[in-house]
This record gives structure tokens, C-alpha cells and sequence, in this order.
């Protein structure tokens, strides 16, 4: 099991490796644009699962969604203290 910081982690030195099979590299290079519509797909993925898939598929989805956020704090160049400082 990961946590949240040690994924964010690991993605950025995938990036920092710019390994081309990697998915999260390939998500990088497509941009802000298509990451922000991965984002969008899965909140609303959250949402529906949320509503009518039960925990087990809302937490999956949640993890998903969570993935997709740390990808696009890559490609803005955030790290996890430019985030905590509005939480």
C-alpha cells in the first residue's frame, strides 16, 4: 500500500527518468489539457460510483482520481506544500 506523498514520490522520478513507457511520462507529455480532462473523467467517475457502486469501486475511484491530480501537479511544477497551505 502507498501513500499519498510516497506516490507523489515515485511519479516524479518517473518524470525526472522520462522513461517513454511509462503511463505517467505519457500523461506529462499529452499536457495540461488532457490531464485536466483525465481529472474531470474520474471525478465524475467518483461521483457515479459514489452513488451507486457502494464503497469498495467509490474508494478505487477515489484512488484514480487522486493519481490523476498528482500527475497534473507535475505538470504545474506544485509540490505537496503549495497544496497544504490552502488545506
Amino acid at each position: 500500500m502507498k501513500r499519498f506523498e510516497e506516490l507523489f514520490e515515485e511519479l516524479k522520478k518517473k518524470v525526472a527518468a522520462d522513461d517513454p513507457d511509462s503511463g505517467t511520462v505519457k500523461a506529462i507529455r499529452a499536457g495540461k489539457h488532457a490531464i485536466g480532462k483525465k481529472v474531470l473523467e474520474e471525478a465524475g467517475e467518483v461521483w457515479m460510483a459514489a452513488e451507486y457502486e457502494g464503497k469498495e469501486k467509490t474508494a478505487e475511484e477515489i484512488s484514480q482520481l487522486l493519481y490523476h491530480l498528482q500527475v497534473m501537479m507535475i505538470a504545474c511544477d506544485l509540490e505537496m506544500d503549495d497544496i497544504y497551505k490552502y488545506l
